[in-house]
């Protein structure tokens, strides 16, 4: 945890005013908030973020402290000391402590840079950065604003200037770290109007007139409302019904993973990990492996070889790497380690074309449709999350990514344990398991997710394994029979 004192503020009052009450308040309100929004469908998985000011009326509103969301950790799941603390100048006072392996460090949001830009422009109170595949909101609450509204347009790029309140959209397809760069751009254009008095005239912001997913003038409005529909006293419905998909022999088939992809990462292994040794992704790729390796020694493993210490060579050490990752994908291993390593290997592919994502002719065609009914729908995979949207932001039908939800990969369980399904239901805000489906070829990961409550469906593909005997399940030959 670093520490330092906000310009003009003792070292002692600093930390008081660091561990105060309402410092801590503020800790559990972002937390609080980032999990009521996840539930109401504006947030997903892990994108966008929250930041509030801690409001002391005995430090001057300069100096005041502000607490900022992490970056890369689930809505449903921050707690308030995920939280960071800076100064007014940005400085990180307080950061969270390391998440036990296989969870990578917390670090502060990509959005900081606009959250400190909207804090210098008409003294924010809260701010609020929203980013998923189809849109992208940032919104400025102005402590004497008494309304807080929220919305969101598909595809679009707008700027709104009104009152105490600053909204910007625009379209999310690049990173959030790129996003705040260009809302850079978009926040400084927005000062000026203000100041140059100057009104608004597009985008219209009527309400919603149907249950369609419409505004009044027909176009489609998915954003922050995408998880609900309007009953007929135009009050917010939210969808709670979720799909479930698992990717091999369900989405895509088994002969893509087998025949494409694994060859893929175990042809080039070595390569990637002589090119990028000394960066730090890799490094940390090696690291996972280090410790998936030494348990495998521990617990005779067949296939695993020790890695020699760092001080031995980097050939050496990658002559050793090479040969767990080959045991590995010979045995086919659900392990986050790998999984990580193989994203990796395999978005180099798919950044030179070399790899394109495979999925079956019913599935873009059923995602479309469930996307437009309200329903999320979320992949779970034992592939990393990057793999996943990798394979789905690069197919023949273009980027399914617009109509995923989220991603869930090893690092929230196994596929085969009833936990795991559990740990699911809780992230994706249902109120009951059963209002989840989900649908997989493996017959034991049916199994697990039944005993969770989910309603389970079993996929019947070419090339899938074949099924025990009255085992219970429905099963379907392709999606549109969902």
């Amino acid at each position: 945890m670093a520490t330092a004192p906000p310009n003009g503020i003792s070292s002692l009052s600093s930390d008081a005013y660091l561990e105060s009450k309402i410092v801590k308040e503020t800790r559990s309100l972002v937390a609080d908030l980032c999990r009521q929004f996840y539930t109401l469908g504006w947030v997903s998985g892990t994108g966008g973020s929250i930041t509030i000011k801690a409001h002391d009326d005995s430090v001057p509103k300069p100096q005041q402290l502000i607490v900022m969301s992490p970056s890369g950790v689930q809505k449903e799941r921050m707690v308030p000391e995920d939280m960071y603390v800076l100064s007014s100048s940005g400085s990180i006072l307080s950061a969270p402590s390391p998440k036990p392996y296989p969870h990578k460090h917390p670090k502060c949001t990509d959005c900081a840079p606009i959250f400190m830009k909207a804090y210098q422009m008409r003294n924010a109170g809260a701010v609020i950065h929203s980013h998923g595949m189809e849109s992208c909101l940032v919104t400025m609450i102005h402590p004497s604003s008494k309304e807080f509204r929220v919305a969101a347009y598909p595809k679009s790029t707008a700027v709104l200037v009104r009152n105490h309140g600053i909204y910007v959209w625009g379209d999310s397809w690049i990173s959030a770290k790129t996003q705040a760069e260009c809302y850079h751009y978009l926040f400084d254009a927005a000062i000026k109007l203000y100041q140059l008095g100057l009104d608004w005239s597009s985008p219209s912001h009527g309400p919603l007139h149907n249950v369609k997913g419409l505004s009044g003038d027909g176009r489609n409005v998915n954003g922050a409302m995408k998880a609900g529909v309007l009953n007929e006293n135009n009050a917010l419905e939210l969808s709670r019904q979720c799909i479930l998909l698992d990717i091999e022999g369900t989405t895509t088939p088994i002969s893509f993973v087998t025949d494409v992809l694994f060859p893929y990462a175990r042809d080039n292994v070595r390569k990637h990990l002589t090119i990028t040794y000394d960066s730090e992704e890799t490094q940390d790729d090696i690291k996972l492996l280090r410790a998936q390796v030494q348990d495998d020694l521990e617990q005779g493993v067949v296939g695993s070889v020790p890695i020699p210490p760092d001080d031995a060579g980097k050939e050496e050490v990658i002559a050793s790497l090479v040969a767990n990752v080959e045991a590995m994908i010979r045995a086919d291993r659900k392990i986050t380690a790998l999984k990580q390593l193989q994203g990796h290997i395999w978005r180099t592919g798919f950044l030179h074309k070399e790899l394109q994502g495979v999925v079956f002719e019913d599935v873009p065609e059923a995602l479309e449709k469930w996307h437009a009914m309200g329903i999320k729908v979320y992949i779970y995979s034992s592939g990393s999350r990057e793999a996943q949207r990798l394979l789905f932001g690069n197919t023949a039908y273009g980027d399914l990514r617009k109509y995923l939800c989220g991603f869930f990969d090893t690092v929230i369980g196994n596929k085969r344990e009833t936990c795991s399904y559990l740990e699911i239901s809780q992230s994706v805000g249902v109120d009951k398991p059963s209002q989840i489906l989900f649908v997989t070829d493996v017959f034991q990961e049916a199994v697990a997710a039944k005993a969770a409550g989910l309603e389970v469906i079993i996929s019947i593909r070419p090339g899938n394994g074949t099924l025990p005997e009255n085992h219970g399940f429905k099963t379907i030959k392709t999606f549109s029979e969902i």
